[in-house]
């Protein structure tokens, strides 16, 4: 079964790989965008779809429903919703139909928040961006994931901002937030602001190879109501979907005769009589049942201080936000509005001066032409500020704190646990507690970037502090230097290769964010890639790939420390 990641499909299918689990089967559940989904079915990798939003996904599902690789079952809920939607004081304040968006592009920054890359919604956009429809051609917009574009919504509307998003019922957020939904957007999102049935798909012949479980997909609906409830449980009640959708049907009993007429279990039996028993716990070690039953609360307890932190630090992220935003965003104005053809000979001519090669220099430039080229240049540029900003503060914050933990060998040992933690925690969990604190866009990447790569300095300057030769230091001493004098005249100068190579590597970490940071908006090349892999897009992977690879070999040419033969 395929989950694209939005609550309402999460949740129906949590609730049927339940009731499947329970009549003896063993659902496998991937978490798949929308036409990775279409793929996999037509590869016979994927069988069962219950998300199929119609008319808004008609271009995805068209050409597999055409060659007859996938198959449309049922309606499994009317009367849903998916169009842009604003706050409504937004609303009231005149922004009502897809026209007036241009108006408010000054307090709305240009953007327009949707979800993942690759998502039916955010193509809808891209389209009216493309064509300049509703004077929208300058818009931006910005992609993440369904909870990223929430959080973002969630900071809007409590601060009273103006903010414009993708929007759809049954969801949680038409309780949790006052909204409305903008009209002028049929011929995008259909009638009745993108009034929308959802079906249930099959991959071909999988009704026929598994006709049980097709009699049960067959009977499957929804209501409105009840998918309301069943996101609820998860989005505010923070339940996994099986224990959400277990809750759901302990309260909701009812609906179990008629999803169940006609179908057995895996070995034959009535299905309704796998749900009159007691619900079969598999079965494992005593110690582990009882130990995972005792689980430390470590995610409760970072939930609870992340929210502490935004309650009571909101005023200091912001300015953090406002101005390493600025930074970025300044840089990458400034960048942008330099010709490409001048501000790549710029970057030729810098990396001469800095090498003294002219075959460096050659390729600096064709490497530069090449990504202009395929079209990536505005992705190039954003990329490289935010890669620029981040070593940057990487460091100015690392160097200083490697020089002091060289002189403090307490402090070292109290930074080694930490810096490990920081280098080895997944990056994407970087992600979380800066998207909640700073909300969408190039900041949150920027900060996770930044924690992400400062080891590198800090590490490196240490180790070449230590390094310095004592003999060196020990004269100095002898000609009564200071410590002051000791760290500028002797130490320095004797870490320098190792501080350079903290720098250079420094700066490739950063750029090994570049696709991660485009997961909560920060754009650069990360989108087109992120995109290309939400789509199926081969050719856009590969051009985008190549851009980035062209980008770090420039970057990692240019600043490394100089080889023996060089400095000879």
């Amino acid at each position: 079964m395929s989950d694209i990641g939005w609550t309402d499909v999460t949740a129906t299918t949590g609730v049927t790989s339940l009731i499947l689990s329970r009549l003896g089967y063993e659902p496998k559940v991937s978490v798949l965008s929308v036409p990775v989904t279409y793929a996999a079915m037509k590869n016979k990798d994927i069988d069962v779809f219950l998300g199929n939003w119609m008319p808004s996904m008609s271009h995805d599902q068209a050409p597999f429903v055409a060659d007859a690789s996938v198959q449309v079952v049922r309606p499994n809920l009317t009367g849903a919703k998916y169009t842009l939607a604003v706050p409504t004081y937004l609303y009231k304040a005149g922004l009502k139909d897809f026209s007036d968006i241009k108006r408010f592009r000054s307090v709305l920054g240009g953007a327009i928040y949707g979800l993942e890359s690759g998502n039916d919604g955010n193509r809808h956009i891209l389209d009216i961006i493309a064509k300049n429809d509703f004077g929208l051609g300058d818009f931006k917009l910005v992609e993440s994931s369904e909870q990223g574009m929430l959080a973002e919504v969630e900071r809007a509307y409590h601060a009273k901002k103006p903010v414009v998003f993708l929007g759809w019922a049954p969801h949680p957020m038409n309780t949790r937030f006052d909204i409305s939904y903008l009209t002028g957007g049929d011929a995008y999102f259909g009638p009745n602001f993108g009034g929308a049935v959802i079906y249930t798909n099959v991959r071909a012949g999988y009704l026929q190879q598994c006709p049980n479980v097709g009699r049960l997909l067959k009977n499957l609906s929804f209501s409105l109501v009840g998918e309301s409830q069943l996101m609820g449980l998860i989005l505010n009640g923070g339940k996994d979907p099986q224990v959400a959708a277990r809750t759901w049907l302990g309260a909701n009993p009812s609906v179990l005769p008629g999803w169940l007429n006609g179908v057995s279990t895996y070995d034959g039996r009535s299905a309704l009589t796998a749900f009159g028993a007691p619900e079969v716990q598999a079965s494992g070690p005593s110690f582990q049942g009882w130990l995972v039953g005792h689980k430390l609360p470590v995610g409760p307890a970072v939930t609870f201080a992340i929210a502490k932190v935004k309650q009571h630090m909101t005023p200091l992220f912001d300015g953090i936000a406002f101005v390493t935003g600025g930074l970025v965003n300044g840089l990458t104005t400034a960048l942008a509005w330099i010709p490409a053809p001048v501000l790549i000979l710029a970057i030729g001519a810098l990396a001469y001066v800095i090498r003294r090669s002219i075959p460096l220099t050659i390729f600096v430039v064709a490497a530069l032409l090449f990504i202009v080229n395929q079209g990536y240049w505005a992705e190039t540029v954003e990329t490289l500020s935010l890669v620029l900003v981040a070593a940057l503060v990487s460091t100015i914050l690392g160097v200083p704190i490697g020089i002091a933990a060289a002189h403090r060998p307490w402090l070292n040992d109290a930074l080694r646990p930490v810096l490990d933690l920081m280098q080895t925690l997944p990056t994407f969990v970087y992600l979380i507690p800066t998207l909640v604190l700073f909300g969408l866009g190039v900041v949150p990447g920027l900060i996770s970037t930044v924690i992400f790569a400062m080891p590198a300095p800090i590490r490196l300057t240490q180790m070449g502090i230590v390094s310095a030769p004592k003999a060196l230091i020990e004269a100095g001493q002898a000609f009564g230097a200071t410590k002051s004098q000791l760290l500028w005249k002797v130490e320095l100068p004797a870490a320098r290769m190792a501080i350079i190579a903290g720098v250079t590597q420094c700066i490739m970490l950063c750029l090994s964010m570049v696709v991660i940071a485009a997961l909560v908006g920060a754009g650069g090349l990360g989108v087109p890639v992120v995109r290309a892999l939400n789509t199926v897009n081969v050719g856009m992977g590969f051009e985008a790939g190549f851009a980035i690879v062209l980008l770090a070999i420039i970057l990692d040419r240019v600043t490394r420390p100089a080889e023996r033969s060089e400095r000879s």
